[in-house]
């Protein structure tokens, strides 16, 4: 039935397209008329079932229309990844379990035309001279596309879907990503005001947490996030204000970097500064905001807290020549707390260490110091293979000015 479904739906779009007047604006409701009446006719006297025909219906109106099969898998909340490695082969990620799709797209040309389709509603560019761009869907899903000659197997695409409604701190503790108490613990630190940085490995869940955390900044703040890609979802803040980077095309535009974006933040007087994710030199901008007074948080890439510090020293290298110690002089000064996340083997998402950092250098090799806070140690698996754990208290927090400054007390432990 896939393969006659899938010749019925190649022969009506043919003719719909063929039959179409450009030239006038058609609706989505009259292009789904238009789809009724040609398959009235072409269906006359062929047996199809009437779940049959709704699943061509959609399939038609989504090639013509929307993502083509892609449309039905980005529509699904049950699946968080969309993995396209050319026309013929689709992975996807439900559950934390990758698969296989079974369907495929018709042809490379409809690929590429879906490519340029998604870049073109977020006004960015890819083609044989820039092959790699970032984009995003109008739900908010993340997408990465990479083009012959780059990708091998034809035009490449991972989706990364984000929940409609964005990920609280209750939902992570009912998933077992962290304590109640834990929850309650971070929440102070950020009413304090204290400078927290997020790190973890790829879908460890840094950009989720970051979304969950930032519901605990007071609600008079005035907020600025600053991303590559708008990812975060931030709905408790009236006084919000999003930016987005910017490539340069072929139009002249521009290229704004992040760099650009947390310079000119400073001048637009937050309170707070969310910048979504440091990969290279804007690291020296984001550090500078925090050693001048202001309030920020963000995220980055890394197996542990303090892989994490030996990153941002390589990130902060990338954008300014400076002895090694000043650098490490202004990450101790500016950065108060890592919270680092992990993706364990039974593929659960977890808070593994929460670790402050030391505002003094070690004398000796004049490495950042750490005040580890919390652990997460396993004791085992359950019968289902799910790992099992506690998280265990390692240490005391040392700067308390911010707590005392704003009036805030940290929760006793249970």
């Amino acid at each position: 039935m896939e393969k006659r479904f899938d010749v019925l739906r190649s022969e009506i779009k043919g003719k719909i397209i063929r039959e179409m007047d450009f030239s006038k604006d058609i609706s989505d409701e009259e292009m789904l008329s238009i789809i009724d009446d040609l398959m009235a006719k072409e269906l006359r006297n062929l047996a199809v079932s009437v779940e049959d025909r709704k699943r061509l219906r959609t399939g038609i109106f989504h090639s013509i229309r929307k993502l083509d099969i892609l449309q039905q898998l980005v529509d699904d909340p049950s699946v968080t990844e969309i993995m396209i490695n050319g026309a013929d082969s689709i992975f996807i990620e439900r559950d934390g379990k990758l698969s296989r799709h079974e369907t495929i797209f018709e042809s490379k040309e409809k690929l590429e035309d879906v490519v340029q389709q998604i870049v073109a509603s977020c006004n960015r560019v890819v083609n044989e001279a820039s092959p790699i761009v970032d984009a995003r869907l109008e739900n908010g899903s993340r997408v990465n596309i990479v083009l012959p000659p780059i990708a091998l197997n034809g035009p490449v695409i991972t989706i990364r879907r984000f929940p409609e409604n964005p990920m609280t701190m209750e939902r992570l503790i009912g998933f077992g990503a962290l304590t109640d108490y834990l929850r309650y613990y971070l929440a102070v630190l950020v009413k304090a005001g204290y400078n927290i940085f997020i790190s973890g490995g790829t879908g460890s869940g840094k950009t989720t947490f970051l979304n969950a955390l930032s519901n605990y900044i007071p609600k008079d703040s005035r907020v600025l996030t600053i991303e590559d890609n708008a990812e975060l979802q931030i709905r408790e803040v009236p006084n919000l204000v999003r930016l987005e980077a910017r490539n340069a095309n072929v139009e002249g535009c521009k290229e704004i970097t992040i760099r650009d974006l947390i310079k000119s933040s400073l001048r637009m007087r937050p309170d707070r500064i969310i910048v979504g994710e440091v990969r290279g030199s804007e690291c020296v901008d984001m550090l500078q905001a925090m050693n001048t007074g202001h309030i920020a948080m963000s995220t980055g890439h890394s197996n542990s807290a303090e892989d994490m510090l030996a990153r941002i020293e390589t990130m902060v290298l990338m954008g300014m020549d400076i002895p090694l110690p000043a650098i490490r002089g202004q990450i101790a000064s500016g950065i108060d707390i890592i919270v680092h996340l992990g993706r364990l083997r039974d593929r659960s998402r977890k808070l593994l260490e929460i670790c402050e950092i030391k505002k003094e250098l070690d004398p000796i090799s004049g490495k950042i110091l750490t005040n580890p806070l919390f652990r997460f140690e396993e004791t085992g698996e359950n019968e289902e293979g799910m790992i099992k754990g506690e998280w265990r208290k390692v240490g005391e927090i040392k700067n308390t000015e911010k707590l005392f400054s704003s009036g805030y007390k940290l929760p006793s432990m249970p």
